[in-house]
């Protein structure tokens, strides 16, 4: 199988990697954190960039590009940890504004390309657990009432997409349905915080909160699932970015940290290590391809995929933390060094879209639907 980029796969990942590098340094984002974890001037340099397009489809002013573009400009965020929610907002919202009517898709995705408009998907409740059909919150005539946690910049989005259990159903798979919310909807309450990476995140309330229906019972779940699945892709390609630029910094620190007169790179058994380290991040990296790949499949298919994906990154992303942050000694849990950002980010990233427990019982559960595919 051919895994090289194309030259404008490649154009693009320069790009953002210039980006990244030049407009998203390490004192800038440490400002942008302190500063709550989102910068809207930041937001504009990503949609003058031309990320916010990235997914959205030509008729409606995007670029219509697919997963492995979408794959390439996430790992160049990973390796800056941008905080912006770029795959929340470019990514997942424009694939299920697609399925809503055309009305709904002109109001909304000409202004989600261009940057304008900053819509995420607000789904985690508590007690879920991961589980995507477990939805209490409820509409009734169109209007919602519940409470969505951990929304990306939910304080200052400009609508939600909100999974909820429509009037009259059980807890069935196909009662749920997707509405879109404006923020500045009748009953919409937010209390915003940071979590432990620096992101931004908040509850956000709904009392009897008018929405625009995207789709109905019959296909809420799966295009959620949907969502959840390019999510895990994108994390995955990001995950990659962050473990890539972290071992980078130790390697680089390492060879400038000596004892007895010699750097510590010299020492054998750190080499053996930096050795595991490297073994992770490319085994991380083939199934963020493998994940990737397979967004256009079948959904069992996808989802046996996805799952797959994020145990190996979880258990990848949880050893390079420890082992880059075990080599670096007391700097690399300073607040000051940059490493110690890194391994946060990998740090909230194994919990978010389902931890790795939770998605190894996703992998056992779908083996049997999907055996003859993966034989």
């Amino acid at each position: 199988m051919d895994f090289d980029f194309t030259e404008d796969q490649q154009a693009l990942r320069d790009a953002v990697r210039r980006f990244v590098d030049k407009d998203y340094g390490f004192e800038r984002r440490t400002r942008i954190e302190r500063a709550g974890g989102f910068d809207r001037s930041a937001w504009d340099g990503l949609a003058g960039l031309g990320l916010t397009a990235l997914a959205v489809p030509e008729a409606h002013g995007g670029l219509g590009f697919g997963a492995v573009e979408a794959m390439v400009v996430m790992e160049e965020l990973g390796r800056g940890l941008v905080l912006e929610p770029v795959a929340q907002a470019a990514l997942i919202a424009p694939a299920l504004l697609g399925h809503a009517s055309d009305e709904l898709q002109s109001a909304w995705l000409p202004r989600i390309a261009g940057g304008e408009a900053l819509v995420v998907l607000a789904h985690q409740e508590a007690k879920s657990r991961y589980r995507l059909n477990r939805v209490t919150t409820r509409a009734v005539d169109g209007k919602l009432t519940g409470v969505k946690s951990l929304v990306p910049v939910g304080d200052i989005a400009d609508a939600f997409i909100v999974p909820a259990r429509v009037a009259g159903a059980d807890d069935a798979a196909d009662g749920i349905a997707l509405y879109l919310v404006e923020r500045s909807a009748a009953g919409v309450h937010t209390r915003a915080y940071s979590l432990h990476d620096g992101s931004r995140a908040a509850e956000v309330h709904f009392d009897g909160t008018p929405g625009q229906l995207i789709a109905g019972p019959d296909q809420g779940l799966a295009l959620l699932e949907l969502a959840a699945d390019i999510g895990i892709a994108a994390q995955a390609a990001e995950a990659v970015g962050v473990m890539e630029k972290y071992l980078a910094l130790t390697v680089e620190y390492m060879n400038t940290r000596k004892q007895f007169g010699v750097a510590i790179s010299t020492f054998q058994a750190l080499r053996h290590r930096i050795a595991d380290v490297k073994m992770q991040l490319e085994l991380a990296r083939s199934m963020s391809y493998f994940a990737t790949l397979r967004l256009a499949d079948t959904p069992a298919v996808r989802r046996r995929a996805v799952s797959q994906a994020k145990v190996q990154l979880g258990n990848a992303m949880r050893f390079v933390g420890q082992q880059c942050t075990q080599l670096h000694g007391g700097i690399g849990v300073t607040d000051e060094y940059a490493g110690s950002h890194y391994f946060k980010r990998l740090t909230v990233m194994e919990m978010q879209w389902g931890d790795t427990m939770h998605h190894l019982g996703e992998v056992s559960a779908r083996m049997q639907d999907t055996a003859g595919v993966f034989a």
